[in-house]
């Protein structure tokens, strides 16, 4: 095997060597642009997807004085009765017959029995208790319920 050495083309002076650009120090300088082009497409998503992440049934709670229950570290369950009386737990319709099936399953999933229900204004007393009775046979015995504040107070002063 044999070596052969060769001459570089060319002027410029010096040795006969040309400094390549792999002979360079690496730069110093960081590009950001890209880093905030990413940031504003995700800053972009982020404002569109937050409203969405509210519970999504639309209902016209009663107004009421009662104050807020403090929070808890669980996502809270949520069972809506809308105005034409159908019950929804979280986002989803539930057929009247399934419902203290589904509660007691999901009941069993979760460590705590607090259940938040929410009651369009429209609806008879009637059906508000009869589905806080499922609600209590489906296990849950801590059942919040869900109002608008603003409401009479009852001492003399409306709200």
């Amino acid at each position: 095997m044999g070596a052969g050495v060769m001459k570089s083309g060319g002027g410029g002076g010096g040795r006969g060597r040309r400094r390549s650009r792999g002979g360079q120090p690496p730069m110093s300088e960081i590009n950001v642009t890209p880093f905030v082009d990413v940031m504003l497409v995700l800053l972009i998503i982020f404002m569109v997807a937050a409203p969405l992440s509210v519970v999504g049934v639309p209902v016209e709670l009663p107004q009421t004085a009662a104050t807020a229950l403090p929070g808890d570290e669980e996502e809270p369950l949520t069972v809506t009765i809308t105005a034409d009386g159908i019950v929804m737990i979280q986002e989803s319709d539930i057929p009247p017959a399934e419902l203290v099936t589904r509660l007691r399953a999901i009941a069993a999933e979760r460590t705590s029995n607090k259940i938040f229900l929410r009651a369009d204004g429209s609806n008879a007393w009637n059906r508000v208790a009869e589905v806080m009775g499922a609600l209590n046979a489906g296990g849950f015995s801590d059942i919040g319920l869900v109002t608008d504040i603003g409401g009479p107070t009852y001492d003399g002063v409306d709200g």
